[in-house]
């Protein structure tokens, strides 16, 4: 039995998977003491092709379908096939450059006794485009990501699992259940929520760190970042102490946006405050991109401004859509719930019975 399972979602990532394959196969450890999972989401372009050449060299290398197509689905299916005693998932965009991860990750669990574990994830490329080195220096910095989060850090220790955790011990999943499909972003912070609120431990550390790749183009950044927004949106509906303050000011900006101009239209004093909120941002905006060249020489200066305000949209938007699309059955729901109570007072209904009894 091997000790290791890695699950790896993919759907369309012939472009990567390869390298994302060689550096699970190259792993110092015997391949008998682990196994890669490779779960397909219906891929349209050469995924499984790439994937069942690298069958034919790599023994413990194994293919299975994901029909519903979903990440979150997709690591169900691996966790019903994975045998082994620890389980990590690595995703289809990653590259691994340490040929000791996988040792590293026992020894890490073994070291620390945690339930899970975390680790950082840096956005690099070996050949990185001017525009990829802008999105991944932006995404390091406060303005860029939710700065409660530990995916940044190279600091070892115990912190809470909610967006860190990528590793489990196999009991995890007895005591907190599969990943819940109804998401198709956000997946993992959803279930690492629950292992938190389980008081299942997690300890990061940077021995079992990946690379991920950054989005090429403004179009990839955007589509990513919005289904950030709406997963964090389903995310808080289905648990409302996940709501955080850098979660909730890309869309509250938006509508503010939005709001003020139509209002500005009639009140002058709006719009002269709208023009002032946006002067103030791209101010902020403008000076925190000079500080990331700064730290960053390798990043544009003209692009960064670009990318941040694109991060803020777009997230700002998938949140705004996805709470909209929360809400469109809501209205019906209330009105049924005001007609019951509106009939529980009446003189036939419970409280109507208890007034008259009391009379």
């Amino acid at each position: 039995m091997p000790r290791v399972s890695v699950i790896v979602p993919v759907r369309n990532e012939a472009a990567q998977i390869r390298r994302t394959l060689d550096g699970l196969a190259r792993q110092e450890s015997d391949p008998s003491d682990y196994e890669i999972l490779v779960i397909d989401g219906s891929s349209e372009d050469d995924t499984v092709a790439v994937v069942r050449d690298i069958q034919r060299v790599v023994s413990n290398l194994h293919l299975l379908y994901n029909p519903k197509r979903l990440s979150s689905a997709a690591r169900n299916v691996g966790i019903r096939h994975a045998r082994g005693e620890f389980v990590v998932i690595v995703d289809g965009h990653c590259e691994i450059r340490d040929r000791n991860y996988l040792a590293n990750l026992v020894a890490a669990f073994e070291e620390s006794g945690a339930d899970t574990l975390g680790r950082p994830q840096p956005l690099r490329a070996d050949r990185p485009t001017t525009f990829q080195q802008a999105a991944a220096a932006a995404r390091t910095s406060w303005l860029g990501h939710n700065p409660d989060s530990a995916i940044y850090s190279d600091r070892a220790g115990f912190v809470d699992p909610d967006s860190v955790a990528v590793a489990y011990r196999r009991e995890v999943f007895e005591t907190v259940g599969p990943f819940d499909e109804a998401f198709d972003a956000c997946e993992d912070v959803e279930f690492n929520t629950r292992c938190r609120q389980a008081g299942l431990t997690c300890y990061f550390t940077p021995a079992i760190s990946v690379d991920y790749q950054p989005r090429g183009t403004l179009r990839g950044l955007a589509y990513q970042m919005a289904r950030y927004g709406r997963g964090r949106c389903r995310l808080g509906r289905k648990f409302p102490s996940t709501v955080t303050l850098p979660g909730v000011v890309p869309p509250l900006w938006l509508v503010w946006l939005a709001s003020a101009s139509v209002a500005g239209l009639f009140w002058s004093a709006v719009g002269l405050v709208l023009a002032a909120t946006v002067v103030a941002y791209l101010f902020v905006i403008v000076v925190e991109s000079a500080r990331v060249r700064r730290s960053t020489p390798g990043a544009s200066f003209a692009r960064l401004p670009l990318v941040f305000a694109t991060i803020h949209a777009a997230f700002g938007w998938g949140f705004l859509s996805e709470f909209v699309t929360g809400l469109r059955f809501r209205p019906a729901v209330m009105l049924n719930q005001l007609f019951r109570r509106a009939r529980n007072l009446l003189p036939g209904g419970r409280a109507g019975r208890r007034l008259s009894q009391l009379g």
